[in-house]
């Protein structure tokens, strides 16, 4: 079976570098003028150097087709629509960027490696696929492949530190089988105006003895959101707490990404726990799940996961 990268289409454009004759600086130009600008850490004249390594690195590979396919979201979208028609522009090589729902890119990640036909050249999957990717090895190992078969393609100016997230798509063997692009950062919006009001501080602090501010462990929290909620405020009662609340498949990921972990779910260690991680899925010394339930090892119904259910 042919293997595949699984990767971005930024990341496509960074290491594959490819396209043909029929493109060049023209087009390179018209999409720096319309979607770079100022955004870029190069200057003018660097963005523009850059382009032409793209361009020159594109010759060999004149009238190659690449198909690429995410999940539908904004930053996909811009991908599919101005990304991927620019990138063919600028190289005369043809990328067709499909978007669809999640569910359907796993299960065609799936069919590919079952059956080896070849769907998409390019994949971006979410980074929890790492372990089947080190495990089934079926995608490019990055690491290697830039420093040997794709060194020529792959752009000089490519720096792996300026990527977030690269600890979660390396495998245990120390290579790099993904790039992330693009982030779900799990953030927790509060109201500023409600914490800096002396009056809120005050009654908080004589219910609870310590000052209001922004909750560092689980316990805060509760005590935060049982504070605010029922409490009137302009002349309304509001709530402590807001979380999802529409039936939605996302729920299960919402309560192993954060109310689990939150909870103290799991055991430490970067950028997951070990052996137990922030879901509370075991693994065995060679890095291969073997439980979530707690009569297997795991932690995903253990006392924290239960307790933060509960609360």
């Amino acid at each position: 079976m042919r293997r595949q990268f699984l990767t971005s289409t930024t990341a496509l454009v960074l290491l594959l570098g490819v396209g043909n004759a029929y493109a060049g600086m023209d087009e390179a130009k018209a999409f720096l003028d319309k979607e770079i600008g100022p955004l870029s850490t190069l200057d003018r004249a660097g963005q523009e150097a850059e382009m032409q390594w793209f361009i020159d690195a594109a010759k060999p590979f004149a009238g190659m087709d690449i198909k690429v396919v995410s999940e539908t979201i904004a930053t996909r979208q811009y991908e599919s629509q101005v990304l991927a028609p620019a990138f063919t522009a600028i190289t005369g090589i043809k990328i067709t960027h499909d978007v669809i729902q999640e569910g359907d890119v796993v299960e065609k990640i799936q069919t590919q490696m079952q059956t080896g036909q070849n769907l998409y050249d390019g994949w971006v999957n979410d980074s929890d696929l790492i372990g089947t990717h080190w495990r089934y090895q079926q995608v490019r190992n990055l690491t290697d492949w830039m420093a040997g078969e794709g060194k020529d393609v792959t752009n000089p100016n490519l720096d792996l530190k300026d990527f977030i997230g690269t600890s979660f798509t390396t495998a245990p063997d120390k290579k790099l089988y993904q790039l992330p692009d693009q982030q779900f950062a799990n953030l927790y919006w509060f109201r500023y105006d409600w914490f800096n009001d002396e009056k809120n501080k005050a009654d908080f602090k004589a219910k609870y003895g310590y000052d209001l501010g922004v909750p560092v462990n689980w316990s805060a929290y509760e005590d935060i959101a049982e504070f605010f909620t029922g409490r009137e405020i302009d002349g309304k009662k509001v709530y402590g707490h807001m979380d999802y609340g529409k039936k939605d498949p996302s729920l299960g990921w919402r309560f192993t990404d954060a109310w689990l972990s939150m909870a103290g779910n799991g055991d430490k260690g970067l950028p997951n726990g070990l052996p137990v991680d922030e879901w509370g899925i075991k693994v065995d010394e060679n890095s291969r799940p073997v439980g979530s339930c707690t009569a297997r090892g795991g932690d995903t119904n253990g006392p924290a996961a239960v307790y933060s259910i509960q609360k």
